[in-house]
């Protein structure tokens, strides 16, 4: 209560703050060029849903597919669908909307809740990296190591490490002054820690060790994980290296695509570096509109047994 009431605070002097103007002029620009703004936004928002639903509804029903990787990526879409729903309505209601204008409570809470969904897919990432590594160098000891309880500890941890460490980010912005209530982005990120009068030390440090806890280190065990599943597979059989391959490629695309886009959205925007408008929405846009979709096509088409069961469901609609 006392960390909302904080909040609402700030809303006595300015109650709701506004996105740059020239920034959403360009959005809509951009936007018109390829089609109706709210035709677009909408058909991706449902797209998203339809197609990460439809690869979370095999993996549920489908005995087969109840094994941990399945089970990681049945979370991974999943996370991917609380990422859509964080920024695409109230993207949508800006678009249609005369005046783009949120408060501040609730940009903190859609900023927070997108950092904790971005925490989320790289700790599930380095679940699915500990899987690979367990199935691919140890395979004797695989049903052991990775139990049900093993399982379940992975997801719960891969939610609530990112909440609570943005919720105690949540707790220091709500104890800062803002003197601009005009945000440079399309939705409220990092671009938040620009309002402040004065930046904050605290905020700022605590916000380079939430970096390091929810990104970097399972970024870097990751990396070692595949390192050891590439050095282990190449001294073994034809048929090992190509199971690796298989069953590495996809985690390691979405790995790749989506830490370039993170890594723009948190150091080019923190550090205020001098980069064009344009470029700096095409990159967002990128971010929000065709990440969620890179998962559940890699998943669905590259992971064999998840696509034939794909094959199977449109056969029967058809």
């Amino acid at each position: 209560i006392s960390f909302l009431s904080r909040c609402m605070s700030h809303t006595s002097t300015s109650p709701f703050l506004s996105y740059d103007k020239s920034d959403m002029k360009t959005v809509l620009f951009f936007l018109l060029t390829l089609s109706l703004v709210a035709i677009h936004i909408i058909t991706k928002y449902v797209h998203y849903f339809s197609q990460n639903n439809v690869i979370i509804f095999l993996i549920w029903t489908h005995k087969n597919l109840h094994e941990p990787m399945y089970i990681f990526i049945a979370a991974l879409l999943i996370n991917s669908v609380l990422y859509s729903m964080i920024i695409y309505p109230k993207l949508l209601s800006d678009v249609l909307s005369e005046k783009q204008m949120i408060s501040y409570p609730l940009c903190l809470f859609q900023g927070l809740s997108y950092y904790t969904s971005v925490g989320s897919e790289f700790l599930l990432l380095a679940a699915m990296a500990y899987d690979r590594y367990v199935s691919i160098c140890k395979p004797l000891q695989y049903p052991v190591i990775m139990n049900r309880i093993t399982i379940y500890v992975c997801l719960i941890l891969a939610w609530l490490i990112p909440a609570f460490e943005a919720l105690m980010l949540g707790v220091l912005y709500s104890n800062v002054k803002l003197c601009s209530f005009t945000l440079t982005g399309i939705f409220c990120n990092n671009s938040v820690h620009k309002l402040q009068c004065v930046p904050s030390v605290a905020i700022s440090i605590y916000g380079v060790v939430m970096l390091i806890n929810i990104a970097l280190l399972p970024l870097l065990f990751i990396l070692f994980s595949y390192i050891k599943i590439l050095k282990i597979s190449y001294q073994r059989c034809r048929e090992v290296r190509k199971k690796a391959v298989k069953t590495c490629l996809p985690h390691l695309l979405v790995l790749i695509h989506f830490s370039c886009f993170i890594s723009f959205d948190i150091i080019i925007v923190r550090l205020e570096t001098d980069l064009s408008k344009t470029l700096r929405l095409i990159l967002t846009f990128e971010l929000i509109l065709f990440h969620p979709l890179l998962n559940p096509i890699i998943y669905g088409l590259k992971m064999n047994e998840i696509s034939k069961y794909l094959k199977i469901l449109l056969c029967v609609v058809k």
